[in-house]
């Protein structure tokens, strides 16, 4: 008994950390800290150059100076007082907003419909939904475009808006976050008197807020870049987007490099602010999309 108290008052060996582990890990922390940093600078040269060049008179655009010696803002005020640019800025973030508020309305509330009510074919009627995910845009632009000058939508912001009001990746991705708002919350709540709209606004769309702001944010900047489509059904200069219209503009200007780089830089912007804005929403959103089953 005396033999065995003593094994096992013995003290048990304890892992001694390997300087040599110590140190391959932090060689490969500062290695990937390095080809972060050396991928971010090879990433964000272009867009420096292109504001760069925005800023630079005509004389100065093939000097090799990486920064303007004489910065000028006489290229924007060309721009925006000789061009349709504002016009352009206003189609396209009244297309993009229209469609990001319908989708967010519509795609939430379908999500809801198909995770929290049992209907007949409910699982034919999604998966048929989904199937839409599988046609490329290029052959819908043609029942598009077909719909939209046989209702006169042409040159309109509806006509603009209409492919994207609802979206089968909003709904799929809205279903995937209602299948996890409990539904004892949701029927302690209908006991209560609350109506089933009501249980949609008030109960469900407060659970899966980040969601919803990933798919707003990700559908205005769908938008906000679209070209082929509004490429097609407009044919007025003053309905045209700012990414057709920049096209547009590009082709004019010929060799005009300053004017092209302020046309360009003009139509980055808004993107980079709201990247730098809702850049935790975006990254969230896309580690929740990735992480929900």
């Amino acid at each position: 008994m005396a033999v065995a108290h003593d094994l096992d008052a013995r003290p048990t060996p304890q892992t001694v950390p390997s300087h040599r582990t110590g140190r391959r890990g932090s060689w490969f922390t500062a290695f990937a800290y390095l080809a972060l940093i050396l991928g971010g600078v090879v990433m964000i040269t272009p867009f420096i150059w292109m504001i760069s060049t925005s800023l630079k008179p005509a004389a100065d655009i093939f000097k090799p100076d990486f920064f303007p010696a004489h910065p000028t803002l006489d290229n924007y005020t060309q721009v925006l007082t000789r061009t349709l640019f504002p016009r352009w800025y206003l189609n396209s973030l009244i297309v993009a907003t229209l469609s990001t508020v319908s989708v967010a309305f519509f795609d939430t509330l379908g999500g809801y419909v198909f995770a929290k009510f049992d209907f007949p074919l409910k699982n034919v009627i999604f998966v048929l939904i989904l199937s839409t995910l599988m046609v490329p845009t290029e052959m819908l632009v043609i029942p598009w475009y077909t719909m939209a000058t046989q209702w006169g939508w042409a040159d309109t912001y509806w006509g603009l808006a209409f492919p994207g009001l609802i979206t089968a990746t909003g709904l799929f991705l809205m279903r995937q976050f209602m299948q996890g708002v409990p539904n004892e919350l949701l029927d302690a709540a209908r006991i209560d008197g609350l109506s089933e709209f009501g249980l949609f606004w008030r109960i469900a769309v407060p659970l899966v807020k980040p969601a919803i702001a990933a798919l707003c944010i990700f559908n205005f900047l769908g938008n906000w870049n679209a070209f082929i489509w509004p490429l097609i059904v407009t044919s007025k200069r003053e309905m045209l987007t700012l990414p057709v219209g920049l096209s547009f503009f590009s082709s004019e200007a010929g060799s005009d490099w300053h004017l092209i780089m302020t046309g360009a830089t003009l139509s980055t912007v808004p993107l980079l602010i709201v990247f730098f804005l809702f850049q935790r929403q975006i990254i969230r959103g896309i580690a929740l999309t990735g992480l929900k089953s």
